[in-house]
């Protein structure tokens, strides 16, 4: 294949995890390819971001936020996996965001840090600054990124497929081998030329898939991608059906905006629209309940009022702190119409986290040999069936951490086939075509694989998926390769998968929340 560049580690995705995967990996002295589909280093998800990061830095804390992971997800948790997040978390805080990114975490007047609580929490141990966390982190890591020689950044390109013995090799005998991935095809996006990168160790940090719904916090990135791609390279992937919704997004014609958590936490308060506290008589924490539980709540409220969204009150605390707290979602609610300091914000849950993913070990390690995945792509089982608020930074940077320095071990077997060349096709999409099959995945994966789930309603989306799955395969496998075309793809076969892991599952928990008859 023309274009083949060598890396000894290649990460593809540059959001947090990405991007301290990188990091770790050229700081041991390997040369590292990075790799994003947009235009800029500062995508993904981790910007979105507003609440914090949890830092429970006292062996207390530690057993009462490990008690937290697994009350919020119903126990169905990775113990190893949730043991090394609370062990090594805090470590990683201090080592890497504080002393050495030296994050502007909010501080008081003592210089001590501030916390804040949020859902399910027991404490406050939730770190941030101001409303803007994960922006924040993430721009800090960009800058030292940037600037590190062993780093080699591509932007604008889009992973086609892993490259793996069994469908690359030119050698029909390689299909012996222990399946292993040694690196990815790419597209440019700009000349729409192919390129392959073959690495030692690949590392994907390629976000989640709220895209597939009709209603997503997520950036339009976010559609399963690196599922999809792990999927069809033979990696294992589970729990994919563990959806979380986030309760409360922006109600907006201009699209969903998250409405962090944190608002809840500070005191924040949800009423229907006829000013009830609708949560008082769901759950002893009320609007600090479980994501899933508050979610539920307010779906049924909108089925019982028939109103389009219930409303979120924090015009009780002082105007000038609620700007000085939370800036971000203050200014984007004024863009609007919407003051926060003097009315209450509408909101409706969205499509918001992926629990499962691509199955790891403890240190990001795939099925796939040399294969990693870290970030919302992977699934650790840390979150078991339903993500504890805050935590998702934090596994980010555990994962990206251990990551990247573990791809750097020297692989003593490792050996680059000959790889078979890319028959690229030269049929021109219809646009018309890509925007209506993506219409189709969204609302089928809103109504019947979303919040509240039905047998009957699951077989229905699967086969109304696997109908336009064989469809858009055939297009695929006729069209000149686009980002367009690459995305659809891989969001028809995402969306596929999580059905059938849905319909395998009968046991309702967590995000997986099947209504009977």
């Amino acid at each position: 294949m023309n274009n083949q560049v060598e890396t000894e580690v290649l990460v593809v995705g540059s959001g947090l995890a990405g991007a301290i995967a990188a990091l770790t990996a050229a700081e041991e002295n390997k040369k590292v390819i990075l790799i994003t589909n947009s235009t800029t280093l500062l995508s993904g998800n981790t910007r979105w971001a507003q609440g914090g990061i949890v830092y429970s830095n006292s062996p207390n804390s530690h057993e009462t936020f490990k008690a937290d992971i697994y009350t919020a997800g119903g126990h169905d948790n990775h113990t190893s996996a949730v043991e090394q997040l609370v062990d090594v978390g805090p470590k990683l805080i201090e080592e890497l965001l504080i002393n050495k990114m030296e994050i502007p975490f909010e501080r008081d007047a003592k210089d001590q840090l501030m916390f804040t609580s949020e859902a399910a929490h027991s404490d406050k141990r939730i770190i941030h600054c101001k409303d803007a966390t994960g922006l924040t982190i993430h721009q800090k890591i960009i800058d030292k990124l940037i600037k590190q020689p062993q780093i080699t950044i591509y932007t604008q390109q889009t992973a086609v497929d892993l490259l793996t013995y069994s469908h690359h090799s030119t050698s029909p005998l390689d299909i012996y081998e222990e399946p292993a991935c040694f690196g990815a095809i790419m597209l440019d996006h700009e000349t729409g030329e192919l390129k392959t990168i073959v690495a030692q160790n690949t590392i994907l940090a390629t976000g989640g898939l709220g895209q597939l719904y009709l209603h997503s916090t997520n950036p339009t990135e976010s559609r399963g991608d690196g599922i999809a791609m792990a999927w069809r390279a033979g990696a294992r992937c589970v729990n994919l059906h563990y959806i979380q919704f986030h309760p409360t997004a922006l109600y907006n014609e201009s699209g969903r905006f998250l409405i962090s958590e944190a608002l809840r936490g500070e005191g924040a308060k949800l009423y229907d629209i006829n000013g009830i506290n609708f949560m008082e008589k769901v759950h002893p924490l009320q609007s600090l309940a479980p994501r899933d539980i508050v979610a539920r709540a307010i779906h049924q409220t909108l089925i019982k009022t028939q109103h389009p969204c219930v409303y979120l009150d924090i015009s009780h605390k002082k105007s000038d702190w609620i700007k000085d707290r939370f800036p971000t979602i203050y200014k984007h609610c004024l863009k609007v119409g919407i003051d926060i300091t003097s009315k209450p914000i509408p909101v409706v849950p969205a499509a918001h986290y992926s629990c499962g993913g691509i199955g790891v070990n403890l240190n990001g390690e795939s099925s796939l040999k040399r294969l990693y995945a870290i970030g919302e792509v992977s699934c650790t089982g840390v979150h078991g069936s339903n993500r504890l608020a805050s935590t998702s930074l934090l596994e980010c940077l555990v994962w990206g951490y251990l990551a990247g320095k573990n791809a750097t071990q020297d692989s003593t077997d490792y050996i680059t086939p000959q790889i078979k060349p890319w028959i690229q096709a030269s049929q021109k999409i219809d646009s018309a075509l890509i925007a209506q099959d993506w219409l189709t995945i969204k609302n089928t994966m809103w109504n019947y694989v979303g919040l509240v789930r039905t047998r009957e309603r699951l077989h229905r989306a699967q086969l109304i998926l696997r109908n336009l799955q064989h469809d858009i395969e055939k297009f695929y496998q006729t069209a000149k390769l686009n980002p367009e075309i690459i995305g659809l793809r891989n969001g028809i076969q995402t969306a596929v998968a999580i059905t059938n892991a849905a319909l395998e599952d009968r046991v309702s928990r967590g995000c997986h929340y099947i209504q009977s008859h």
